[in-house]
């Protein structure tokens, strides 16, 4: 059987060498968990000299779209100053991502979005983001934790429990929830762990499932669905 076509949006290096180093490792987890579910992987990038016109017509090959974790959003995409720990941002990747994202929704691709995919995802339609989220002593971004599922969600049918340890490491977070999404999952400071939307076939968690895919059944469910999706849609050209 063919494979299902799925794109995985490319990263341009950031300013930061940690974040070039993180988002390469990123790149190569993530095509590794699209290949084990039974998708194809194709890393996507676009010229610089113009990344938004030919958007549609390349991503209607494709079965799916994966949009990766990396460095922050610039804050004027979403009506804010930069805040002080607001590092790393990349015009030509916010351009790109925001306008692979809203190709998404047009073209209704089934989609999986991961941390600043979900972050863009809710920019793309119209939210904010928190610049920087304060940690506390029982809870840390930059760990694994716990996040609970709401039960009724399709991210509750995807993993098949209500709570779920998931493997995150972000500064920033969905603020201001866009129109069309719904929350899915929460930590338990209150921060958004998961969007979904109303109409479109798009799934985003702010954790990154592909750092444990092979260990842990939750985090390569969400790859397996993505695929499944992706191979209803191949089926159904």
């Amino acid at each position: 059987m063919i494979r299902p076509l799925v794109a995985v949006v490319g990263r341009r290096a950031a300013q930061v060498p940690i974040l070039r180093f993180s988002a390469t490792l990123a790149a190569e987890a993530i095509c590794e968990a699209v290949w084990d579910a039974g998708g194809e992987p194709v890393v996507l990038h676009g010229p610089a000299s113009d990344p938004l016109a030919e958007l549609p017509r390349r991503l209607a090959r494709f079965d799916g779209v994966l949009l990766p974790g990396g460095a922050d959003v610039e804050p004027h995409r979403y009506g804010a100053q930069p805040a002080p720990e607001t590092t790393g941002t990349v015009t030509f990747q916010d351009d790109f991502d925001l306008g692979v994202t809203r190709a998404v929704i047009d073209l209704d691709l089934p989609a999986l979005a991961i941390c600043r995919g979900m972050q863009v995802l809710n920019v793309a339609l119209g939210g904010t983001l928190n610049q920087h989220v304060m940690e506390t002593e029982t809870l840390h971004h930059n760990a694994i934790h716990p996040v609970r599922v709401r039960r009724g969600s399709r991210l509750h049918a995807i993993v098949g429990e209500q709570t779920i340890d998931v493997s995150s490491y972000h500064h920033q977070a969905v603020d201001r929830l866009a129109p069309g999404l719904v929350v899915s999952a929460l930590a338990a400071d209150g921060v958004f762990e998961a969007v979904e939307h109303r109409r479109a076939d798009v799934v985003a968690v702010q954790w990154h499932p592909e750092d444990r895919h092979r260990v842990c059944p939750t985090d390569a469910a969400l790859f397996t669905d993505l695929v499944d999706r992706a191979t209803k849609r191949k089926e159904a050209r």
